[in-house]
């Protein structure tokens, strides 16, 4: 029961990435991807850090630059990349291949066994995403086929050495870490290619709020809590809800119709989340460190040390309150 919890805790963070489609196009400003993604997590990562009052010690300065770079730092642009020059079926579905890669490095880095019910499941979600979005008339284009799977590298790598490394300190200081670090490697890339976009209006500052608490500090939280506590390639899986949840919010919202194909799109997506979460009887191997190998350092004592916990076990009770834009595969 605590782990259907935990899981249930940690799938609310995809749930909610996906809205950012949906909050880009119809509250925020035009052609400013990159600074809606700096006023994601730089913001929210600062809050976090204050919050917690607790700060990365000694090994742990780089490891979270690395960890913020890879979920964030990096990953957001490459899927901004790969939203602009594709059609946003084919950037999602691209997207959908997180969960193999995290399987293959589960074996690489965490020394896993193979699980061809992983890989299974991990195909069938990605055909079962295909369906949902994926167009007819998607056309490839090579730059954004690369930043699409580049993207999801950065992710799957990102979340494979969170899993290895542990967590040494509350999950509202870690996540706080991981997305000032992000935003600070987002600063001057932003600054640089777009600049802060004018008409920013009460609309637009609803929509900042929201990618950055809602988006940022509550879904990171969530996100970073479930992947110390569940396998991470059930983790990678939950990050399917994305693009199928995304497209229901199109349908409900937007007015998009559903076609037979979609519809069993649906089904696949969904039934391989739900395997995914499954256990197979795989143990990691003992040669391999896993988080409870790691040294964990001291952490500083504060009074919000548990937020991020504490947010964990709040939510997992509590049912999603808005689902996910799809088509951009947003996260």
């Amino acid at each position: 029961m605590r782990r259907l919890s935990m899981t249930m805790a940690t799938a609310l963070a995809p749930l909610v990435w996906g809205t950012t489609y949906l909050v880009t196009t119809e509250f925020l400003p035009p052609d400013a991807p990159l600074f809606a993604a700096l006023m994601r997590a730089l913001p929210a990562g600062l809050l976090a850090v204050a919050l917690s009052r607790t700060l990365p010690r000694g090994s742990w300065w780089w490891r979270a630059a690395v960890l913020g770079v890879l979920n964030i730092g990096a990953f957001f642009p490459l899927l901004f990349v790969a939203a602009y020059r594709l059609p946003g079926g084919l950037a999602a579905t691209l997207g959908a291949g997180q969960p193999l890669i995290v399987a293959v490095l589960a074996v690489v880095l965490l020394g896993q066994a193979w699980s061809a019910w992983r890989l299974g499941w991990g195909v069938v979600g990605i055909v079962g995403v295909a369906l949902v979005v994926l167009r007819a008339d998607a056309v490839p284009d090579l730059l954004g086929v690369a930043a699409g799977l580049a993207g999801a590298a950065s992710m799957g790598l990102g979340v494979t050495l969170t899993k290895r490394w542990g967590r040494p300190a509350g999950a509202l200081a870690f996540a706080g870490w991981q997305l000032t670090a992000g935003g600070l490697a987002l600063l001057p890339l932003t600054l640089i290619v777009e600049g802060v976009p004018t008409g920013i209006d009460a609309t637009a500052v609803a929509g900042y709020v929201w990618l950055g608490l809602v988006g940022g500090l509550l879904a990171y939280t969530l996100w970073f809590t479930g992947i110390g506590r569940i396998p991470v390639t059930s983790a990678a899986m939950l990050a399917l809800l994305s693009p199928v949840v995304a497209a229901a919010l199109g349908a409900l919202v937007l007015g998009e119709r559903f076609e037979p194909a979609q519809l069993l799109g649906f089904a696949l997506a969904l039934s391989a989340i739900v395997a995914g979460q499954l256990r197979t009887g795989s143990a990691v191997s003992r040669s391999a460190p896993g988080p409870q190998d790691v040294p964990t350092e001291r952490r500083v004592t504060e009074p919000l040390a548990a937020a991020g916990d504490s947010v964990a076990q709040a939510a997992s009770s509590a049912q999603p309150s808005s689902p996910t834009s799809a088509r951009s595969a947003s996260v």
